[in-house]
Parts: structure tokens; sequence; C-alpha cells
């Protein structure tokens, strides 16, 4: 049986969840009475889990306001992708050489069926969300490198902020599974330089892609 999760842990996960759904929009104040009141815990869980919000560098500090939820500017975007460029495509080299077992081929299946999948998945692309999360966990999985994986996931806590603003673009969505579907091929083949290179071009829309969303989003460049 599960144990339960602590008062602070149920405060950050939603949290958490509501800033990188874009629920809680960039710099909406994170009232302690009123957030301990929205998801039900007293106010000292819920400073533990605005603390750990503020280390994940989602929530900050801000005078005269008190704590908000934290920007996602062009620079960010431009920094983040830099950093993502040298984790991913490291891992996916990692991930084709040593995989084992049917879970990329499974996954390459599922790549295939995107258009079907976008075609009747919900407003929000929870499916499809869904589908690139798993990819991400089976190439941690595949590199066993704690290091190296602790580093990605600490950068796709912003990255998946920047993911959801593509949620109202399926043409967009479609191509990027398009990309996927070719790293996946690659990994499914051994071929680590065809994974590395297809990572590459499919970072490059992705930036691209972003950097045009940004334009047209509440996003807001740093000064």
């Amino acid at each position: 049986m599960a144990t339960p999760l602590r008062a602070s842990d149920r405060a950050y996960q939603a949290l958490r969840d509501d800033i990188v759904e874009w629920r809680l929009a960039p710099g909406t104040i994170l009232g302690e009475v009123e957030q301990a009141a929205r998801l039900g815990v007293s106010r000292t869980p819920l400073r533990e889990a605005l603390s750990r919000l503020m280390t994940d560098g989602l929530v900050a500090s801000q005078s005269g306001r008190g704590l908000v939820v934290t920007d996602v500017s062009v620079d960010n975007i431009r920094e983040l992708f830099d950093v993502r460029k040298a984790l991913e495509v490291k891992a996916v080299r990692l991930a084709a050489e040593h995989h084992t077992g049917s879970t990329f081929a499974d996954l390459e299946r599922e790549f295939e069926a995107v258009p079907q999948l976008l075609a009747r998945d919900d407003s929000d692309r929870s499916a499809y969300f869904d589908l690139v999360r798993r990819f991400d966990s089976a190439v941690d999985d595949a590199v066993a490198n704690d290091y190296l994986t602790g580093a990605l996931n600490s950068l796709r806590t912003h990255l998946v902020r920047v993911r959801r603003l593509a949620k109202d673009n399926p043409e967009r969505l479609a191509a990027a599974a398009r990309e996927h579907l070719l790293i996946v091929q690659a990994i499914v083949a051994r071929d680590a330089e065809l994974a590395a290179h297809a990572t590459h071009v499919h970072l490059h829309h992705a930036l691209t892609s972003a950097l045009a969303m940004a334009a047209d989003s509440p996003l807001r460049a740093a000064n």
C-alpha cells in the first residue's frame, strides 16, 4: 500500500502542476492565505512547498509583491536550449548504444500514430504530452547515469512550461512528433550518430517555434 503524501508534498505537486500547465501564469502572486485555502493545507506545509518551488526556479520573491510565479523570458528560452542541446544529444547517443528490451520499438509505433492521437486528444493535449514524457523517461532509463538524468530532470521542469505553449498549435505538435519518431527510429537501430543528428534538428525547430510563440504570448524578454 502506497504511503500517503505529506501535506507539503501535495501542495508542492499541485502548485508545480499549476505553474507548468500555465494555470498559474507568470507574475501570479502566491499569497499564503489564499493558496493554503485553495489547496486545503495549513500555512506551514505551504511554506515548505513554496520554498521547494523557489529552489526549482518556478517561484521568486519580488519586492513589494511577495512570492510570484517566475517569468519565462525569451532569454530564458535561449539559455534553456543551450543546455538542453548538450544534455539531450549526449543522452540519445547513450540510449542508442545501451538500450535493451522493446520500449523504443513500442514508442516508435506510438509516434507513428500521433496524427490520429492529435485528432482525438483533448484541448490540453494531455495524451500527446504524456507520450513525450514517456519518451524522456525511456531515454533516462537507457542512459542509466544518475548525474546526467538528474541534470535533465531539473531542466525539464522549465522546458515543460515552454512545451505547453504549443498545445494550441497542432501543426507544430505534429512536426515535433515526426522529429521524435526519427530519433526513436535511430535509437531502435542503435545508430548513435543519426540519433544525435535527429536531436539537433528537433531542437533547432523546437527553439525556432518557442521563440516565435514567445512573440505572441505573455512572455517578456529579459532586460
